[in-house]
């Protein structure tokens, strides 16, 4: 059996647990102060939620730069430097929200940063190496 994108599916899986992680923390939360909808004017579910929604925004298209760097033969240690970024990035992240810890969030935002930009270029120059 010949797996297609390895890399692509250990990151998704390795993520998997932060993202519920925080999707439970909103449910927690929302139980706690007593809120189905929004936040309730209560900040500690307004950051669970923004917390749960920023790794929302930014892990799905990261996958998809990773899981085209992947099917176009990206080098392997490129691939996993990528994902080995994004998930300290996200889990950093994660833990300094509820924290209130800024040092810690920017270093995760940095880290996820960093893992989308060299995504991003590990597409773009077999792109224009093409053209050529």
């Amino acid at each position: 059996m010949t797996i297609a994108a390895p890399v692509t599916a250990l990151t998704m899986i390795a993520l998997l647990p932060i993202y519920i992680g925080l999707a439970f923390r909103v449910i927690k939360k929302r139980r706690e102060f007593k809120v189905p909808v929004g936040t309730g004017n209560q900040s500690q579910l307004e950051t669970a939620i923004r917390a749960h929604g920023n790794f929302s925004e930014y892990v799905p298209f990261f996958l998809l730069l990773l899981l085209t760097a992947e099917i176009n033969q990206a080098p392997m240690w490129l691939l996993i430097l990528c994902a080995l970024m994004m998930i300290a990035g996200r889990l950093i992240h994660a833990v300094a929200i509820p924290a209130g810890d800024i040092p810690k969030r920017i270093m995760g935002m940095q880290l996820t940063f960093a893992a989308m930009v060299t995504a991003a270029i590990t597409n773009l120059v077999p792109l224009v190496l093409g053209l050529f």
